[in-house]
């Protein structure tokens, strides 16, 4: 049986529910807005509730998981590094071979591109081997070149393989011309004390001097083993040597030694 304060509120439950359903539309709507107002600080605290218990339950992930995770993150990391370098690797051999392929286009000589096999420690400066020989039409003599300039000549040459001497070796000489003046002189050696490898000695120039830093030099043809007009580098600076007698002067190679990875071989 019902006391009588049970049935008092079930009584006011029952006034009120006749009340809101008798409501006017508009009235009710505000009346719905109010209530929602007023039991939303509830829901949000619940839902902080469930957000404090998610990052609790992560700060007391196990030593061993973190680890794990740990590892797994590092080793990405360097799966992406490694690829990445392959990528920029691709990247500029791609770029060479571009350059290569359109000065090949480009050039009025029979050519034949080779890869660097090796180089000697010994003679880091002055002779390396390639990947063709004389199967591919080599023999010696021949101008080594690369698009910025002349790299060399073949020297012995093997069946499979070559072996290239370069600019500023003894057994490379080079006869040029400066393009400004007209004075020519012969590439020797590599100038020695210097920290720049590309620097070369350029002797057999008249006592009267008129080179200049900065003018350009190419190969003047007169040797007979190097075709004329072929890029070489730039003097860098002159000086009087022999009491006067002559001059010599230093001049930078337009072609890196310590970049060389594909060479242009000029054949007859």
């Amino acid at each position: 049986m019902f006391k009588r304060p049970q049935w008092v509120a079930f009584g006011a439950v029952a006034l009120v529910a006749l009340v809101l359903l008798n409501l006017p539309d508009q009235l009710a709507a505000r009346l719905k807005i109010a209530l929602g107002a007023l039991f939303l600080p509830l829901f949000g605290l619940v839902g902080s509730a469930q957000h404090l218990a998610t990052e609790t339950a992560r700060a007391f992930t196990s030593r061993a998981e973190l680890a794990r995770q740990l590892e797994a993150l590092r080793r990405e990391n360097e799966r992406l590094q490694l690829e990445l370098t392959r990528a920029a690797e691709a990247l500029e051999e791609n770029q060479r071979l571009r350059q290569l392929l359109g000065w090949t286009r480009a050039s009025p000589w029979k050519t034949r591109v080779c890869t660097v096999l090796a180089r000697d420690p010994e003679a880091w400066w002055r002779a390396l081997r390639i990947d063709a020989g004389a199967r591919d039409g080599l023999r010696p003599g021949l101008p080594v070149v690369t698009p910025e300039g002349l790299v060399g000549r073949v020297d012995r040459v093997a069946h499979a393989t070559a072996e290239v001497v370069l600019v500023g070796d003894p057994r490379c000489r080079v006869a040029v011309v400066v393009r400004e003046t007209g004075e020519t002189g012969v590439l020797t050696t590599r100038s020695a004390g210097v920290l720049d490898h590309r620097l070369v000695d350029l002797t057999h120039l008249p006592r009267n001097l008129a080179v200049r830093p900065g003018q350009s030099v190419f190969t003047s043809g007169l040797g007979g083993v190097f075709p004329p007009g072929l890029p070489v580098g730039t003097v860098v600076d002159t000086r009087s040597v022999g009491y006067g007698l002559y001059a010599e002067a230093r001049v930078k190679l337009h072609a890196d030694p310590a970049r060389l990875r594909e060479l242009i071989v000029l054949l007859p």
